[in-house]
């Protein structure tokens, strides 16, 4: 089996691990290196180092359409794509011989796009799982090859579910892939019933405000926003990161209002408190909640819109 590979994030990295157990990877395509932190140097993605470490070539264009004539060239059986990051075009797509086959992080058709996970946790969806699927020219629209299912835990971030179906869906390539190129796995059409898109995280998105979302709504937004860009909020008019909560019994204080009460931190929602866990105030390290609110000396903290 000769294949190509395109992906960017660490999510990326167990696919590309995993098919180079049972193909020939011919190249990796990754995204450009990005200025990271304040001294603005240059950082790989997660799978360019892997493919660099595996011995493999990589390469970066600044669009994917860039290679097609080198993809021509090395006449692929097949593309495997996992978060590359970018919409292909037809022309690439038409390439391998048995086309590009995806793996992306939701049960199909339910979160089509570039966020599922973040969109399932925030929807409280309990079930979701790995499709492995034909590409097309939309938006993963393409047939599907294989699912495995899987629950959400209760408390699990984004972080955390992301990296076990980065697993799961490693070894759905290598249990599926063979099958498929050599036929007896025929793709079937995704039925549009149920579709759903998962539109890409912005930092807005992660606002909390505890006098108007419930319980429930910050909890979730809390996990799902790990670990990025973050859930936040603002108290006393600083910008408070809000980085694990969980429930809370009884009335706690009023909606938008963080308080000790009997050794926990809880905010107040309308439909009653969420306890804070870990927090990082703006400028300074992510601390357990506790020792934010000693810092401050035990003073009730209050929610107050942000400006901009």
């Amino acid at each position: 089996m000769r294949a190509v590979f395109y992906g960017t994030p660490a999510e990326a990295v167990p696919a590309l691990e995993a098919l180079g157990g049972i193909a020939e990877v011919l190249l990796v395509t990754t995204r450009a290196d990005k200025p990271r932190g304040r001294s603005g140097k240059l950082q790989a993605p997660p799978v360019k180092e892997a493919a660099l470490a595996l011995g493999l070539e990589v390469s970066q264009p600044a669009r994917a359409s860039h290679d097609l004539d080198r993809l021509r060239s090395l006449a692929p059986d097949v593309a495997v794509v996992v978060a590359y990051g970018q919409i292909l075009p037809p022309d690439l797509l038409a390439v391998p011989a048995h086309g590009f086959v995806n793996v992306h992080f939701s049960l199909l058709p339910r979160w089509r796009g570039a966020s599922p996970v973040v969109r399932a946790i925030l929807a409280g969806d309990e079930l979701t799982g790995v499709t492995l699927m034909q590409l097309d020219a939309g938006m993963d629209t393409g047939p599907v090859l294989a699912v495995a299912p899987t629950r959400v835990g209760p408390e699990e971030s984004a972080g955390e579910l992301t990296g076990r179906l980065a697993v799961m869906g490693a070894t759905l390539l290598v249990e599926q892939l063979p099958a498929y190129l050599s036929g007896p796995l025929a793709p079937r059409p995704q039925p549009e019933e149920g579709a759903t898109a998962a539109a890409r995280v912005r930092v807005e998105e992660a606002f909390v405000d505890p006098t108007r979302h419930r319980a429930q709504a910050v909890r979730r937004a809390v996990r799902a926003f790990d670990p990025k860009p973050g859930a936040w909020t603002a108290l006393d008019g600083v910008r408070l990161k809000l980085w694990r909560a969980g429930p809370a019994s009884g009335s706690g204080p009023e909606p938008g209002v963080a308080a000790m009460v009997e050794g926990a931190v809880l905010l107040g929602t309308p439909d009653g408190p969420v306890e804070l866990v870990e927090v990082q105030p703006e400028g300074r390290h992510r601390m357990g909640a506790g020792d934010w609110m000693r810092g401050r000396r035990l003073e009730p903290a209050r929610f107050t819109p942000p400006v901009g």
